[in-house]
């Protein structure tokens, strides 16, 4: 008679051991009588995390701007750029359920007095969360309003203490071709890592955050789970996903986009209606989910720091905004 073989289950389905054994501590907590809450806009100590799963935070009405609605979680999730999981933009969507944002870990590094490799689940019972509704917009030509769930990014770089000599931010995404299928195979778009960088300032300007969720949700992996930038005022290739790395410098990063194609992109980013893409005019945005889905929204005239002059313009004053495109 032959032994007995217990079925195969693909890795992908097994529950991750940091997660088991706090669920058993959740688990027994709660036959104790035990009661768990979130403080107001923070993540619970010892809460789980999975992609899509609700952020324990307290939520009010989403706002939204006084002209634009509220893009819906549906089109938010299923219409991307991620080219890590191909070029299409229903790619990341279809392509990344075998990717594994947790557990998550980033450095950072550079010139700060305090380098150190931070874990999310750390982070997140650190700060409070809030909540930030969006427009944001891709240099493709289209747009979003989007109610993000994040940390400023200036508290994660203080958790390092940069010097007084760092002047930029570099970022890095993760590179695991094996869960990433745009990054492996012939034909790839462009060079891993994905890299992207911000001047200081920006990187410290209240409205820059490092995004966790949506729609009061963690994020999904086609969306940059489990961490990515957000940098409303300028085009979307700047937000950098499954952010790895972040690195102090008194030197200006190189950014992805820019090194692929750099009459094209600029280090800068900024939405500006005044200067056309070569192959195309930024006068004007689709609206993704308004009158059409994907392909035929509303046109309406793209606004210059796509809304955020009263908050960033100052600061690039003096600085020629066509050749620092």
């Amino acid at each position: 008679m032959s032994a007995y073989k217990p079925p195969h289950i693909p890795a992908s389905q097994i529950t991750p051991e940091h997660i088991y054994l706090k669920r058993r501590t959740l688990l027994a907590g709660l036959a104790a009588g035990a009661t768990f809450a979130a403080a107001p806009g923070a993540f619970a100590a010892g809460e789980d995390l999975s992609q899509g799963d609700a952020l324990k935070t307290v939520k009010g009405p989403i706002p939204a701007p006084a002209d634009r609605k509220v893009t819906s979680y549906e089109d938010i999730t299923h219409y991307n750029n991620f080219y890590e999981f191909g070029t299409g933009k229903e790619d990341p969507y279809r392509n990344s359920g075998e990717f594994q944002p947790y557990p998550w870990t980033f450095e950072i590094d550079g010139m700060v007095q305090k380098p150190q490799t931070v874990d999310i689940e750390t982070l997140l019972t650190k700060f409070p969360l809030e909540d930030r509704t969006y427009r944001m917009r891709c240099v493709e030509a289209w747009s979003m309003v989007i109610p993000w769930v994040g940390i400023p990014l200036k508290s994660i770089l203080d958790l390092a203490e940069p010097t007084g000599s760092a002047k930029y931010v570099a970022f890095q995404t993760v590179v695991r071709p094996d869960q990433m299928p745009g990054q492996r195979g012939f034909g790839q778009p462009m060079p891993w890592p994905y890299v992207e960088g911000l001047r200081l300032d920006e990187a410290n300007h209240p409205l820059t955050i490092i995004a966790v969720g949506l729609y009061g949700k963690t994020l999904l992996n086609q969306s940059g789970a489990p961490m990515r930038l957000v940098v409303p005022w300028k085009y979307g290739f700047k937000g950098i996903k499954s952010i790895v790395k972040m690195t102090l410098t008194d030197k200006q990063p190189p950014n992805s986009w820019n090194l692929l194609q750099s009459n094209e992109y600029g280090f800068y980013a900024n939405v500006n209606p005044d200067v056309p893409h070569p192959r195309w005019s930024q006068a004007s945005e689709r609206v993704i989910g308004e009158g059409g889905g994907f392909f035929g929204g509303e046109r309406i005239p793209t606004l210059m720091f796509n809304g955020y002059g009263d908050e960033v313009a100052s600061l690039y004053a003096g600085m020629d905004l066509k050749a620092n495109y």
